[in-house]
This record gives structure tokens, C-alpha cells and sequence, in this order.
């Protein structure tokens, strides 16, 4: 089953399921249709460290800076955060994945993207908390 979402668009991107898998545990789509012709724009992961180096010392300010840098690569490429097919972020503690979901929620779009969340050991620098990657279609 594919779910267009509320966007309207029967030509765009569309969440698909299926009756025998469960369901989502948070807000995400098993999986996303992007069709033919679609340009592709693959974001490395993004850190939650600012264009002047400073880092922020809470996973949810340090999740708004890597959602803010995803922003400006996809206002680079001529795309929005409903461009989004896949998400992945990464935390260095379980208790942070809360404020990191709460962070992700705000900027997710309908259809809502594939998406995962690891629990890491750590990152190239100790201040970082959260790192995040993403994958646009439109």
C-alpha cells in the first residue's frame, strides 16, 4: 500500500507499507517511493557543530544544528525538508534519543522519510552528541 501522504501529489515521493509488517514506532515511514527521474541529493552526516566551531552542550541544540545544516545543503539544491526520504541519525547515549526525536519531529514532513536512529560509541571530537545524515528526492 502507498500513501501519498497530504501533499496532494500523486507524482512525488510516497510512504509505502505493508499489512504484515508492525508499525512504525515513532514518527517515520517503513519506506519511501521516489519516483522516476527524481533527483537524488545524499547529505554526509552533519555534526552539531556551528560554521564558527562552536558546539553546542545539549543533544537536542547540538540535533538543531545538524537539522539547520540539512536545511541549508537542501535550500542549496533547490529542495525543502518534505524532500526528505531518508533519515539517519546517530547518538552517543540512549537517554538522548528522546530529545533528539523531539528536535527531529519539528523539521520531518509528509511523507514522513525512512528513517533510523543508532546508538554510537562516540564521534571524532567528545563534545559531539548527535550526528546526522539524510537523503533527498524531488
Amino acid at each position: 500500500m502507498t500513501d501519498r501522504g497530504d501533499t496532494g501529489r500523486t507524482d512525488g515521493n510516497a510512504a509505502v507499507s505493508a499489512a504484515s509488517i508492525r508499525a512504525p514506532f515513532g514518527n517515520y515511514s517503513p519506506a519511501i517511493l521516489v519516483p522516476s527521474g527524481a533527483r537524488m541529493l545524499f547529505c554526509s552526516g552533519q555534526l552539531g557543530v556551528r560554521a564558527d566551531d562552536t558546539t553546542p552542550e545539549t543533544v537536542a541544540a547540538q540535533a538543531e544544528v545538524c537539522f539547520e545544516n540539512i536545511g541549508a545543503l537542501l535550500a542549496e539544491a533547490g529542495m525543502r525538508f518534505a524532500d526528505i526520504v531518508r533519515l539517519a541519525g546517530f547518538v552517543t547515549r540512549r537517554e538522548d534519543m528522546a530529545a533528539y526525536m523531539a528536535v527531529r519531529d519539528r523539521y520531518i514532513a509528509t511523507p514522513q522519510p525512512a528513517s533510523t536512529l543508532v546508538i554510537v560509541s562516540g564521534f571524532t571530537r567528545p563534545e559531539f552528541l548527535v550526528e546526522v545524515e539524510a537523503v533527498a528526492a524531488a
